[in-house]
């Protein structure tokens, strides 16, 4: 079974398995098709983050984030002496990381594949010649984010008609530069990603930029490697959690939520009860102070991983947690192990995808790809949009005299909140795998599916359909249109502040259910579940 945010892709992935093809290569053509299908928001213009389960208990963790280019520094983002405005930061080609979806690709395919590589191409090779229809959400984005889906001619000529507008949701669009690059990648290998012609258009463009021209190098390129990194596990009511560590925020930050939790009884509450999602958003509260300060990329700050998920030390902050009152304010604890750093602020961002696969063989693979903001930099290379994923940075390196983890450094990779998740039952086996899309709301959003399923014993489908609540500070927002808005004056009552935001959701999951594989898709989305 595939479980994606487009039903085209999740077909794409679903053929690989029928072809015999491992949970890796369902994933893999997944994610090549969503490059045609979804170019809004993933695609080999971007990085990710794969946790893949192979049947053995023990997750293995890809590390495909984007890398800023060597000619980086901590003022990267700055303008006569300040720090840019995000949204002026993000279109052109000073925002353009290094794409390592194609590397985190091949090191996936090179452990778990079982199809040539060639073949991982042909769903999405078809669907760009042949042509795919705009969907009434593609077409959304297309007129909310002009600015960059526009920016570029290739995306102009593709997606805009002759007065500008966003071409009708049901035109049928092809794309025939990128079936031709895709024909080569196949052909020729991920190599030629990163080497020759593709490299130097690249560098090309984003250099040339008419806006925010970059300094990246062919070198930087070449350069590139995805890493295998350390799993992120721990336990919360007897099921093992397993997430993608540092530099995405998503494992820390989930766990710690769920066991701040975990000496609520959040079962006898209820998922109707505004005492469960005030818990939820004290917790929340806590777990993202520590994210904002601690995470960045492990290869250039040292991140207390094993302290921010270290039982006694989340005691400690579920100890400040009370369901009768708020928390006046929040700051990050001193989790053992801690370095003397800060935190920076990071930009909201909504161009991001999650998949799962599943295979005959029981390996699950748990897969989020982004190109950062809605059409990621507006820059198209060869018929696929360029990411803007260095606008994760911090934009100050500095603050209150100390380092801040997650600020611009040569080389470095961007801290994420993409959160890949696999939940192990009681009983050993994999249970669920989940992930969503929408920034820094990917954590509540993964959160919150698994308190769903664990503590209400929901299905997956009905917990990623659940209202979102996230908390990242001191204002707890909910879901416009929700269910939730029924909570706020009791949540208010509690002592939280509430606002309202809109519902840009975007979560899949595939659950085991009775010795059976069940998907989910969230229904704010275009999203499905295949199965084969």
């Amino acid at each position: 079974m595939v479980s994606a945010a487009d039903p085209r892709a999740a077909a794409a992935g679903a053929e690989m398995l029928r072809q015999g093809g491992s949970a890796a290569d369902a994933a893999l053509a997944t994610l090549v098709a969503l490059t045609v299908v979804e170019p809004q928001s993933s695609g080999i213009g971007g990085g990710g983050f794969l946790v893949y389960e192979d049947g053995e208990g023990l997750p293995e963790t890809y590390d495909g984030r984007e890398k800023a280019p060597m000619a980086a520094t901590g003022t990267w983002f700055f303008n006569g002496g300040k720090p840019m405005e995000v949204d002026a930061a993000i279109p052109g080609g000073k925002s353009v990381g290094v794409p390592g979806n194609v590397r985190l690709m091949a090191r996936a395919h090179r452990d778990h594949g079982r199809l040539p590589w060639a073949r991982l191409f042909g769903p999405a090779i078809r669907l760009a010649r042949h042509g795919f229809a705009i969907t009434p959400r593609f077409h959304r984005m297309l007129g909310r984010s002009k600015e960059t889906g526009a920016l570029s001619a290739q995306g102009r000529a593709m997606f805009y008609g002759p007065d500008g507008n966003p071409l009708p949701a049901g035109t049928m669009v092809r794309n025939p530069a990128l079936a031709a690059f895709l024909e080569q990648l196949a052909a020729r290998g991920p190599d030629s990603f990163y080497v020759g012609p593709n490299a130097q258009a690249i560098v090309a463009t984003v250099n040339a930029a008419p806006r925010n021209p970059s300094q990246m190098r062919v070198g930087d390129l070449a350069a590139y490697d995805a890493k295998e990194r350390p799993a992120v596990c721990g336990t919360y009511r007897g099921n093992r959690i397993c997430g993608m560590g540092p530099p995405s925020s998503g494992a820390t930050t989930v766990f710690a939520i769920l066991k701040q939790l975990e000496r609520f009884d959040l079962a006898s509450l209820g998922p109707q009860s505004p005492t469960s999602w005030h818990l939820i958003a004290e917790s929340m509260r806590l777990a993202y102070a520590d994210r904002d300060r601690y995470i960045g990329d492990p290869d250039h700050v040292a991140v207390p991983v094993a302290g921010l998920i270290d039982p006694g030390y989340l005691a400690g902050r579920s100890a400040l947690i009370a369901a009768d009152r708020t928390l006046a304010s929040v700051s990050a604890g001193v989790p053992p192990g801690a370095p003397r750093v800060t935190a920076g602020l990071e930009p909201a961002e909504a161009g991001t995808s999650h998949f799962v696969a599943v295979d005959r063989w029981g390996e699950v693979a748990s897969l989020t790809s982004t190109i950062e903001s809605v059409f990621g930099s507006g820059l198209v290379v060869n018929g696929y949009y360029l990411n803007n994923e260095l606008t994760d940075f911090s934009f100050l390196p500095v603050k209150d005299g100390l380092p801040v983890a997650n600020r611009v450094e040569p080389g470095k990779r961007p801290r994420s909140s993409m959160s890949p998740t696999i939940v192990y039952g009681p009983d050993g086996p994999a249970r669920l795998a989940v992930g969503a899309a929408g920034g820094a709301t990917i954590i509540a959003q993964v959160a919150k599916t698994i308190i769903a399923v664990v503590d209400w014993h929901m299905s997956a489908q009905a917990g990623i359909a659940l209202p979102v609540l996230y908390s990242p500070g001191d204002t707890v927002f909910v879901e416009r249109g929700s269910a939730h808005e029924a909570m706020i004056p009791a949540l208010r009552a509690l002592g939280q502040k509430v606002d309202l935001r809109d519902p840009g959701f975007k979560a899949n999951a595939i659950e085991r259910v009775g010795g059976r594989w069940v998907g989910a898709a969230d229904p704010r989305s275009e999203g499905a579940a295949v199965s084969e």
